[in-house]
């Protein structure tokens, strides 16, 4: 057999043209509209064919367009703003720098298993993958000093088409580094940077790609090297490809691959931000530096790297968490153990509610949570959820005190807004108003400046584009589907440019519900045929491969879809990616979203299609029960919880039919004598509104600049300066109350005893305690007070600190605290009084079984 040696040949940019290469090369180009329109001034066509990949485009456009290009003066004016532009972005003074001005040069790595960027970039699945990408375009406009990293997936994730039976069938296409916006990173010698990972018996390595995303870099690691066994190679296959033992090889090359390569290239981060469970293995490596570099014992190294991580959670449910059995951690990481200077049960315990049970597996997100100094949820209620998911961490804590908290998710609103109401909005508002937004969080009024008119034509024609789109893609999908012509051809008839436009686009999971609309086929199809008043839908979305039910839920829409009785009205699109969100989030009127409550963490295609000006109806879960006002779209229920899932399902539908019958159609079809909604664009203007400013990634990567970021980057210094003193210290400390705290108790509470309390007074409470040996100022005497429910059990509780009244002076280890606690509400509310640690290097003060109730 022949060895065939491959090499590239690409067309040769004229020296004119070179800057387009660096241009190519930043995915600044996917949130910068004159840059899009630069490339497909180029060549139109081919920038459809590659995806809208610049750097593909670059590789396979004709020599002699180039050359015309090099010669086309309006061209290189173009040419030339946009690179003056992309100069004056990467060099401006940003939010950061003027925040912080004073605040060291540190490094914060956001790790995640999937990063959307843009559908050039296929290394993403959905939602977690485009809220990371998002996450970085906001970092880079603000000027955080951030760096992502992610695996490289040369066959990203799964294609999706529909068989001739509507039934959902997967494909693979390989990615082609060499077209994508990337760079393999080189050593001084122009060698690529590796990095190596242990496996049972051998190393692995990995290299290391960059993409340019704005100011900042996300580095991808990649395993399909000549050195590494075919088995290893296929490590970075498939994006949540593969059993149990493959997610963990995945796992590993991600927490721990990605943090060598990070210390590689000379960028090791004071905090780690890891974006769910995938990442958590960062933490065992950088105990481990600590260990081997520092001398540290097992639990030193843990207390010194808690301040530098923070863990962001997505799931509300158990099931949702990566667990791997004992036996599989066993077979990849008995040789760690003596690394770390521990023993199996101790490693183990580290990813266990339940440390000494042996039947429990090894949850990534238990391992997050014991080793990060922040933990959140990514919304409000699925911060709530979160609380009750892994209460049994924190016993005694009540649940609104575990220590997780809540950033609910943004959308980089650039990245999403038609380029003509952005336009527009850059007229009548400025062209900073994605920022001005941000800052004016409950005071923005922009889109109040924008005439209805003009809204309502920008909003008419992208439905319009949308339209043609969709009969062009639904013509192709019934090509390969092998139907008759007939149908074929019928695909041009389908949808009406001026009809109220439903989208439903999301992952097909069944707690999604995307067969709710359909429980009554009848009610739907008088809705959708109304010759005065049409309504038409518009589907997309993927099952995962192994999700049977799922796939159930695609056909039976596609089946209905093809049916005489909806086809003019009903469609399914194949492939739902970022482009095909983009079409829909711009062009449809209304976003349906109707999930089982609490199930939804937060979702982001709704904030997509309100920054648009399309409105909600959803369920009031994750991010809608914070963004619905009752002005700005429709909820689905009022937040209900049900046991009955067969009753739940029979009440939504029936509201959801009910609201379309009664308020959605109707005010769409509402028309003044000038032929415009005015309430319905009321409704859009007030979307836009109330959900740019708070539900951008701008506000979301502040805030965990501010409460995350430089909090825990300054608390890691001072931990590990002077050999981890800090952090060494701190162990000892807890060594000592652990030692100590059984001694602790609360003697005698006292109050005054009265029948009421009057709103604006305060309760006087003293307590005497026992310290013991234990010093004063290691502790925190609380009264935890709130309202008290049926079953005389505090709710909504918050907690008050006492203070020591020096001037009391008992014997044998006893003190005296005071305080008040005030009285804001009315009603029968109920106190306890607790002891609890107090440390300033301490993240939070619930450390499990250091706290003392009276």
């Amino acid at each position: 057999m022949r060895t065939v040696m491959s090499y590239t040949v690409v067309p040769r940019l004229p020296q004119k043209l070179e800057v387009l290469r660096k241009i190519a090369n930043n995915v600044w180009w996917s949130w910068s509209q004159q840059t899009r329109e630069l490339f497909t001034r180029l060549d139109r066509d081919l920038w459809e064919a590659t995806g809208h990949n610049p750097v593909a485009l670059l590789g396979r456009i004709s020599q002699e367009r180039l050359e015309e290009a090099a010669k086309d003066e309006g061209f290189l004016a173009h040419l030339n703003r946009v690179a003056e532009t992309l100069d004056a972005y990467l060099n401006s003074k940003s939010w950061y720098q003027i925040q912080y001005p004073d605040v060291p040069k540190y490094t914060f790595a956001y790790f995640s298993a999937e990063f959307g960027l843009h559908e050039a970039l296929p290394v993403y699945s959905g939602g977690l993958g485009l809220l990371a990408g998002d996450h970085l375009k906001a970092a880079s406009g603000i000027g955080i000093p951030l760096v992502g990293v992610g695996l490289f997936y040369y066959n990203g994730y799964f294609r999706q088409y529909l068989n001739a039976d509507g039934w959902q069938q997967e494909y693979l296409h390989p990615n082609d580094f060499n077209t994508l916006p990337c760079t393999l990173e080189r050593d001084a010698e122009g060698r690529p940077i590796t990095v190596g990972i242990e496996l049972p018996g051998r190393e692995v390595r990995l290299q290391v790609w960059r993409v340019d995303v704005g100011r900042i870099q996300l580095y991808l690691l990649d395993s399909k090297l000549d050195a590494n066994r075919p088995e290893d190679r296929s490590i970075t296959d498939q994006l949540y490809g593969g059993d149990h033992e493959h997610r963990l090889k995945q796992e590993i090359a991600l927490g721990i691959g990605g943090l060598r390569a990070l210390r590689a290239l000379k960028r090791d981060p004071e905090v780690c931000h890891m974006n769910e469970g995938h990442a958590a293995l960062l933490a065992l490596e950088r105990m481990r530096i600590l260990i081997e570099e520092q001398g540290l014992s097992f639990e030193q190294a843990r207390e010194a790297v808690i301040p530098g991580n923070v863990f962001t959670t997505h799931t509300p449910v158990p099931a949702g968490i990566d667990r791997f059995g004992a036996d599989l951690i066993e077979k990849y990481f008995s040789s760690w153990y003596g690394r770390l200077r521990t023993d199996r049960r101790a490693f183990l315990a580290l990813g266990r509610q339940r440390p000494h049970d042996e039947s429990e597996p090894f949850s990534m997100a238990v391992l997050a949570l014991k080793t990060a100094g922040y933990s959140n949820g990514v919304s409000k209620l699925h911060g709530e959820v979160s609380r009750k998911m892994f209460c049994e961490l924190w016993p005694e804590v009540p649940i609104e005190e575990v220590p997780i908290t809540s950033v609910t998710n943004g959308v980089h609103v650039r990245s999403y807004v038609s380029d003509p109401l952005d336009e527009l909005f850059v007229r009548y508002i400025g062209p900073r108003w994605t920022y001005d937004a941000a800052d004016q969080v409950g005071e923005w009024t922009g889109p109040e400046r924008v005439p209805d008119a003009e809204l309502w034509r920008v909003h008419e024609r992208q439905r319009a584009k949308l339209v043609t789109w969709a009969r062009q893609r639904l013509r192709m999908q019934l090509q390969r589907s092998g139907v008759g012509i007939k149908e074929i051809e019928a695909a041009d008839e389908v949808l009406d440019p001026e009809a109220l436009t439903i989208g439903f686009a999301r992952r097909f999971a069944t707690y999604k519900r995307g067969t709710l609309l359909w429980r009554d086929p009848d009610r739907l199809a008088k809705i959708l045929s109304d010759k005065d008043r049409p309504v038409q839908i518009l589907y997309a979305g993927k099952a995962h491969p192994k999700d049977d039910a799922g796939k159930q839920f695609i056909q039976r829409i596609a089946q209905r879809a093809r049916s005489d009785r909806f086809r003019h009205s009903v469609v399914f699109l194949e492939d739902y990616d970022i482009n095909v969100a983009r079409y829909l989030v711009q062009g449809v009127d209304v976003w349906l979203n109707n999930p089982r409550r609490p199930m939804e963490a937060s979702g982001t295609s709704g904030m997509k299609a309100a920054a648009n000006g399309v409105l909600n109806c959803s369920i009031l879960d994750g991010w809608w029960c914070e963004g619905y006002d009752g002005t700005n779209g429709w909820s689905i229920g009022r937040g209900e919880d049900y046991t009955d899932l067969e009753y739940q399902d029979q009440v939504e539908s029936r509201s959801l039919y009910d609201l379309l019958e009664k308020q959605i159609v109707p005010q769409f079809y509402e028309r003044g004598d000038d032929g415009l909604p005015r309430a319905w664009i009321r409704r859009m203007k007030r979307a836009m509104q109330t959900c740019i400013p708070v539900f951008s990634t701008h506000r979301m990567v502040r805030e965990y600049s501010e409460r995350f970021y430089v909090p825990s980057a300054v608390r890691h210094a001072s931990m590990n300066r002077n050999q981890a003193q800090g952090a060494r210290e701190l162990w000892d400390w807890k060594m000592t109350l652990f030692q100590r705290w059984a001694q602790v108790r609360i003697e005698q509470v006292t109050a005054p005893q009265t029948e009421a309390l009057p709103v604006g007074g305060s309760l006087e409470v003293s307590a005497k305690i026992h310290l013991g040996p234990i010093q004063p100022n290691w502790v925190d005497v609380q009264v935890f007070s709130g309202s008290l429910n049926d079953q005389n059990s505090i709710q909504e509780g918050r907690a008050v600190s006492l203070s020591r009244d020096e001037g009391w002076h008992g014997e044998g280890g006893f003190h005296m605290y005071r305080g008040k606690v005030p009285c804001t509400g009315t009603g029968r509310f109920g106190f306890a009084v607790r002891v609890l640690p107090k440390h300033e290097n301490l993240p939070n003060p619930f450390i499990p079984g250091l706290i003392t109730w009276g």
